[in-house]
C-alpha cells in the first residue's frame, strides 16, 4: 500500500539553506516538473521576497548555488532555475530510487517541509537512512496509509480515526449545544472518554493535515 509521509529535513548544505539562514521572511518553493532524472542538479523555485537585488546577492555567496537563472520576476515574487553545486545535498535522488515523489516541498524553519508520495514504508525507511547517513535531520511529521477503497478517499485518516469522528457527527457531539457527551460517543464505541478524545483530536488533525493545511507544518 503507498503511503504518504510529511517530514521536516535540516542540514547545513541543503539546498538554499545558507539563503534562508541570511534572509528574513523569505519563502521558498521547488516547483513541480516532469524531470524524474536521478542525477539532476538543476529545479526551478519559486522565490517570495521583497527585495530581488539582495536576494540575488545572497544566491550569489550561496555554498549551495552553482549557478542561477531568472525566469521570471512580478512583485515581490521570482521564478528560478538554479543549479546546485556537487556539495550540495538533496534527498531528491533516494526519492526517485524508492520510486518515490515529491509532491511539494518549501522551506520552513531554516529547512525544508517535503510531502512524499511512496511506494511503502520501506521506501520511507530507506530514506530516513540515507538522511541519517548523511547527517541530515529527518523529523517525520505525519503519516498514512492511502487506501482506496471503491474510490473513497482516507483524508489521511486510519480506519479507527475514520469511525470514531463518522460516530461524533452522526450523534450530535459537534453541534452547538452538543447533542451528545464526549463519555456517551466512547461508549458507542467501547473506549475510555481519554481514548475517545486522542482518537478524534488525532483524526482532526490528519484531516486537517490533508485538506484544509495541506502545506502547513508544525515546527
Amino acid at each position: 500500500m503507498s503511503i504518504t509521509a510529511k517530514v521536516h529535513i535540516k542540514h547545513e548544505r541543503l539546498a538554499l539553506v545558507p539563503t534562508l539562514r541570511n534572509l528574513d521572511n523569505i519563502e521558498i518553493r521547488v516547483i513541480a516538473q516532469g524531470n524524474t532524472n536521478p542525477g539532476a542538479t538543476v529545479f526551478p523555485f519559486l522565490i517570495e521576497y521583497t527585495d530581488r537585488a539582495e536576494l540575488e546577492r545572497m544566491l550569489d555567496d550561496d555554498s549551495t548555488v552553482n549557478s542561477y537563472e531568472l525566469v521570471d520576476w512580478t512583485v515581490e515574487t521570482g521564478i528560478y532555475y538554479i543549479e546546485h553545486t556537487p556539495e550540495t545535498k538533496l534527498i531528491s535522488t533516494v526519492v526517485t530510487d524508492v520510486n518515490g515523489f515529491l509532491v511539494h516541498t518549501e522551506t520552513r524553519g531554516r529547512g525544508w517541509l517535503v510531502r512524499l508520495l511512496l511506494p511503502g514504508r520501506e521506501a520511507l525507511n530507506t530514506i530516513w537512512k540515507y538522511a541519517n547517513e548523511n547527517d541530515i535531520t529527518l523529523a517525520i511529521l505525519e503519516m498514512y496509509g492511502n487506501v482506496d477503497a471503491g474510490g473513497e478517499m482516507s483524508y489521511g485518516l486510519t480506519d479507527e480515526q475514520k469511525a470514531a469522528l463518522t460516530i461524533a457527527y452522526e450523534k450530535g457531539y459537534f453541534r452547538e449545544p452538543r447533542d451528545i457527551s464526549l463519555d456517551e460517543v466512547a461508549d458507542e464505541i467501547g473506549l475510555s472518554s481519554t481514548a475517545m478524545s486522542g482518537r478524534l483530536r488525532r483524526g482532526m488533525r490528519n484531516l486537517i493535515a490533508t485538506t484544509l493545511a495541506d502545506d502547513g507544518c508544525e515546527e
